[in-house]
């Protein structure tokens, strides 16, 4: 399942009555940034995304359900179609239970592509971040501590303390991470 994220946020946007330039001050971005997004011409990180999202005051799993069916009564059971595809095309995130009721938590499958990063911005909210790597390595930057993990190791940390992953290494690495609140 993947959502046309310019056609999107185009249409959200004028629901709301709002001008590209109106939405890009209210998201502290660019207009050009908001003008490429719409055109499908760059795609947004998870981070400029939510980031632009936080000018409609939207969340991503609310943006990413708007097209989506949602389930009169909670379901137990996600098969590998019902994960919702959060990714950017650069990295994969996959969302598990993006309709359960009321979630406290998002429980995510991952995938970093060799090269791959969040960012060259830390990232940096409320809550907290743990995970298990399932397959390869990935680097996690927690302040100003770097930690290689491996096949088997875990994390968990405070999310408030800056942060950000990247994956130097040859092979793609796959991990399943969960964060509070449920911000996804």
């Amino acid at each position: 399942m993947h959502l046309d994220i310019g056609a999107s946020l185009k249409v959200i946007r004028k629901q709301k009555g709002l001008s590209q330039r109106e939405l890009a001050k209210r998201a502290g971005v660019t207009n050009s940034t908001i003008s490429m997004i719409e055109k499908n011409s760059v795609s947004p990180s998870v981070n400029s995304l939510k980031k632009v999202l936080s000018g409609l005051s939207l969340s991503l799993v609310d943006f990413f359900s708007m097209e989506g069916n949602t389930q009169s009564e909670a379901k137990v059971v996600y098969r590998s179609d019902d994960l919702l595809d959060i990714g950017d095309g650069n990295l994969d995130y996959k969302l598990i239970g993006r309709d359960y009721p009321n979630r406290a938590m998002s429980v995510m499958s991952e995938t970093y592509p060799p090269g791959s990063d969040t960012g060259a911005e830390m990232l940096k909210h409320e809550g907290e971040e743990a995970a298990m790597v399932i397959e390869g390595r990935l680097e996690l930057t927690v302040g100003d501590e770097v930690f290689i993990l491996e096949a088997g190791d875990s994390y968990y940390f405070n999310s408030e303390s800056p942060h950000r992953f990247r994956n130097p290494f040859d092979e793609e690495c796959r991990l399943v991470s969960a964060t509070t609140p449920a911000n996804f």
